[in-house]
């Protein structure tokens, strides 16, 4: 699935695309013109369906990474005397965390660790204990070691605590289930790049619009105003500020191969298989991944680097990128290690390219594992 010429990237995105999503960068489009304002309405509606939000959430797409939309939400959505509690699990928690306390708002923090998913009856303690607290921040997803988070129990204890939920679906939204038939959430929060294998340079918030109706004046910034996004887009169709607009042509086409292909069942099932081959394939070359299965999303990876006087990642890393394959450095504070992303345009023979270009370079640095 990969071009010879490009290198294979398992990495959690920016990630491999088809030629197909690629060549769709290759036409110019007028950011007022009106068949540029259809792409993008169409390109809202096909992202809504995705998490059959009907009638009652809205698509506000922003230009820059995930992160500007996760701030966008937070600074539009809670008012500016609400409380955010965020639940950490890694890096992605402690930024959700620290983007909400540098625009000056409350915030507070239950930390799990970087092993342990979120307990849904450590949210319910917290919950009942401070009636400040107005919306709850989650990472579906870790993506900093590939923890899988129970949203829907979660959602569960939030929507039984009265209180709002708002998901960073980055690394998991197309491929991992999320549905508002089944569970209540504020909104959700991705990007272009990931799991709907399109390229960077677009986020996107799905909100109620109850919820985006009553934010007017909240936002701490111009540009990342999603009420005045949702308000102008609704008048206009147009974006407020210059649109990303090939890379908005490029996650349109990406979005025709993940409608062909099958949607979500299907493109987790080829995520599902490619993770298998790979946790199967480091085993074989004595490679320990980080996580139990019980809480690995098939998106992401960590393994243990080896214990080996000769490691160095960097090193490690630029023999494998030799070989055509880039890989991701580890993002754990308390051991050393590595990741593997099994998203984007593979399948399952392009992971066992991965592990061979793995397992030859550790042969090569005298790190026979086996």
């Amino acid at each position: 699935m990969t071009s010879m010429q490009a290198p294979l990237l398992l990495t959690p995105g920016p990630l491999t695309t088809t030629a197909r999503t690629k060549n769709a960068m290759l036409h110019d489009w007028g950011s007022w013109d009106g068949d540029f304002n259809a792409l993008t309405a169409r390109l809202g509606r096909r992202l809504l369906s995705i998490i059959d939000g009907g009638d009652n959430y809205a698509c506000v797409p922003l230009q820059g990474s995930g992160t500007f939309a996760v701030e966008a939400a937070i600074g539009t959505l809670m008012p500016r005397d609400g409380k955010l509690l965020v639940l950490v699990n890694g890096a992605y928690g402690k930024r959700m965390a620290q983007l909400t306390a540098m625009m000056g708002r409350r915030v507070d923090v239950a930390d799990f660790g970087e092993t342990s998913p979120v307990d849904p009856a450590v949210v319910r303690e917290r919950l009942a204990a401070d009636p400040d607290i107005t919306h709850v921040g989650v990472i579906y997803c870790e993506t900093s070691t590939g923890i899988l988070n129970p949203l829907a129990d979660i959602a569960h204890e939030v929507a039984a605590a009265g209180r709002k939920l708002v998901i960073d679906a980055m690394s998991a939204f197309g491929a991992l289930p999320l549905s508002c038939r089944e569970l209540a959430f504020e909104a959700v929060v991705g990007s272009s790049n990931k799991c709907l294998e399109g390229v960077p340079g677009m986020g996107f918030v799905l909100a109620r619009t109850d919820a985006l109706e009553q934010a007017e004046g909240r936002s701490h910034s111009l540009s990342l105003d999603l009420h005045d996004q949702w308000r102008y887009m609704s008048r206009t169709g147009q974006w407020r500020y210059t649109p990303p607009t090939h890379v908005v042509a490029a996650f349109d086409c990406a979005l025709d191969q993940y409608e062909e292909q099958g949607g979500q069942p299907s493109r987790l099932a080829r995520y599902e298989a490619n993770c298998e081959t790979l946790i199967d394939g480091l085993a074989a070359i004595g490679l320990r991944s980080f996580l139990p299965s019980s809480i690995q999303a098939p998106i992401i990876v960590t393994v243990h680097a080896p214990d080996h006087p000769n490691w160095n990642f960097t090193e490690f890393y630029r023999r494998v990128k030799e070989h055509g394959v880039i890989l991701y450095p580890g993002k754990l504070t308390a051991v050393e290690t590595f990741r593997v992303g099994c998203i984007g345009a593979i399948d399952s023979g392009d992971m066992e390219r991965g592990v061979a270009a793995i397992a030859s370079v550790l042969a090569d640095m005298g790190m026979q594992t086996n």
